[in-house]
């Protein structure tokens, strides 16, 4: 967690000279490798206080590097928090070993009693006992009535901080560690195929989370009737975990927007969209979108993934430095245990976010050549070791995942099969013709999110044979995901359509891969749709595009 919480501002990742307002001299900032909580307080600062009222040691003091306004007033309210090393600790130092927020709490019985600070916080302190397994060793802030912690070992309070902030803004909570955080007991566990062959992704989509609970403006009901402005972050929480119950997925996938746009504090929204999947011991993986890093207060994609890597299930990671973009990766879903033989294989890139254009607008970055490189030399070098190992003829299935669609998804000749185009193509006006890495690399489908209303498989027309080459192969599938999240738009024009999202299931034991849609309200599959057999890609025959690729069903 150290690690996530140094981008965040919380501990200094190396010796650097203080510039906050509170320090009292130059002196550098203590490197704090085995962190024990000592004290905490809050310091106000306003164009009519002094900041000369909260000097603070900046040798012993880290500020938690989050407004507690949420940057919506003239004045700022930060955190402070007193630290110490563990190894460095004597007999006499007062560690902190409980935190409430609200009333004065009873005094234990230990002759000890609680200690008031700002923002009605009261700490109880005692000696050091020669152990910190009940001591205070981190400190967070939360924001929103609807905050979540998923963290292992941290407890997130109830009240919240009395701060006297406007009445919309989320409000500020604490989150505590006691004790030292145990190990991952799943750290980068196996992705494995199930004993019946079977390995099944669910794929989330445009959550669009916020700090606090947000607003959806454009829900209906099961008849499709227009509901009122409602919270959406609550129904978008209810609505993952609904489906995730009902489909107990292998591993799921975050396809990009997480958070909405100009997010206050982006960790509080990041741990609502997690939260259900770490409860239910579900490993995810994901890729990040146009609007996760958009806006002056939200964390970069770095941070992001930092805060991601270190949480439980997770099989994030931020990808070869010398690609571009972060979250640049694939993972090998395994045969049954004890075999390390790979069945699948999966591809996970950052599509980045929007540029300024005089083609297009909106527009957007594609897919970079670095990125392509990565995945075509990752993707052979798979092939080859599938052919050494001659993989006992087994089928191998791989998949690739991204935000944005490629600008094939929006080619007029693309043969929508299932689903509806409801809404047009938004994506990069340059062509940097992955699409066609992917059929050399052997890719059977493709599954992005951006566009919330569109939720179709489709394939573009094979290319004409040209004497003495192999029958070109169709595909690979292009599949949108759906927008989930309530946050986010889910209307094109003046229709409303339903939240959804999409599941995949690999069979490795018949080489077959088919998809559906979970939508609100439907209690069966939506769209059921065979793209695999045998291990090559299908075309089966369905409506062209008359009817399915318009602008509104």
């Amino acid at each position: 967690m150290l690690r996530a919480l140094e981008f965040l501002g919380v501990f200094p990742s190396k010796t650097a000279t203080s510039s906050t307002p509170y320090a009292t001299s130059s002196h550098t900032t203590t490197i704090v490798t085995h962190p024990v909580v000592t004290d905490l307080t809050v310091c106000i600062f306003s164009p009519t206080i002094s900041p000369s009222i909260c000097e603070l040691d900046p040798r012993i003091w880290h500020r938690i590097e989050k407004d507690l306004y949420l940057y919506t007033s003239q004045q700022s309210a930060w955190l402070y928090v007193a630290l110490a090393n563990e190894e460095e600790l004597a007999d006499e130092d007062l560690l902190v070993m409980d935190i409430r927020v609200g009333e004065p709490p009873p005094s234990p019985g230990s002759g000890h009693s609680w200690e008031s600070r700002p923002g009605g916080i009261w700490v109880l302190r005692s000696k050091f006992s020669g152990r910190v397994d009940q001591a205070v060793t981190e400190v967070d802030v939360l924001f929103g009535v609807d905050a979540v912690d998923p963290r292992p070992q941290w407890a997130l309070i109830r009240s919240s901080l009395q701060l006297n902030a406007q009445p919309k803004v989320p409000v500020a909570r604490l989150s505590v560690l006691h004790g030292r955080a145990k190990p991952r007991p799943d750290a980068r566990a196996a992705l494995r195929i199930r004993e019946d062959g079977k390995f099944k992704i669910v794929q989330i989509s445009d959550t669009h989370m916020v700090t606090g609970v947000g607003v959806c403006k454009d829900a209906i009901d099961a008849h499709g009737k227009n509901l009122p402005e409602s919270e959406a972050d609550p129904l978008t929480v209810d609505f993952i975990g609904k489906i995730l119950d009902i489909e107990k997925p292998d591993l799921v996938i975050l396809t990009g927007d997480q958070l909405h746009h100009d997010t206050s504090d982006s960790q509080s929204a990041l741990f609502k969209v997690v939260a259900p999947i770490i409860k239910r011991s579900i490993p995810f993986a994901a890729v990040f979108g146009n609007h996760d890093s958009e806006g002056i207060h939200a964390l970069s994609r770095r941070s992001q993934m930092l805060i991601l890597q270190d949480l439980p299930f997770s099989l994030c990671e931020p990808g070869p430095e010398q690609v571009d973009g972060i979250g640049n990766f694939y993972l090998q879903v395994l045969a049954p245990a004890p075999s390390q033989l790979p069945l699948s294989t999966l591809y996970f890139l950052d599509s980045h976010g929007q540029i300024p254009s005089k083609i297009h607008n909106p527009d957007y970055d594609p897919i970079k050549q670095s990125q392509i490189d990565w995945f075509t030399n990752t993707s052979q070098a798979q092939q080859r070791s599938r052919e050494k190992d001659n993989n006992d003829n087994r089928f191998h299935l791989s998949l690739a995942f991204l935000h944005i669609p490629l600008p094939e998804f929006g080619d007029r000749h693309l043969r929508i099969r299932n689903g509806h185009r409801r809404e047009p193509t938004e994506g990069p006006s340059f062509n940097s013709h992955f699409y066609d890495a992917l059929i050399k690399g052997g890719i059977s489908a493709l599954g992005c999110g951006h566009d919330h209303v569109n939720d179709f498989c489709a394939l573009l027309p094979q290319q004409t044979q040209q004497d003495g080459d192999e029958p070109p192969q169709p595909g690979p599938w292009l599949c949108y995901g759906g927008g989930s999240g309530f946050g986010g738009y889910c209307s094109y024009g003046r229709e409303r359509f339903h939240r959804r999202m999409r599941v995949w299931e690999l069979n490795t034991s018949t080489g077959s891969l088919k998809t559906w849609m979970r939508v609100e309200y439907a209690v069966h599959r939506v769209d059921e749709l065979v793209l695999v057999e045998s291990g090559a890609v299908v075309d089966p025959p369905g409506e062209e595009d008359e009817g399915r690729s318009c602008v509104v069903n």
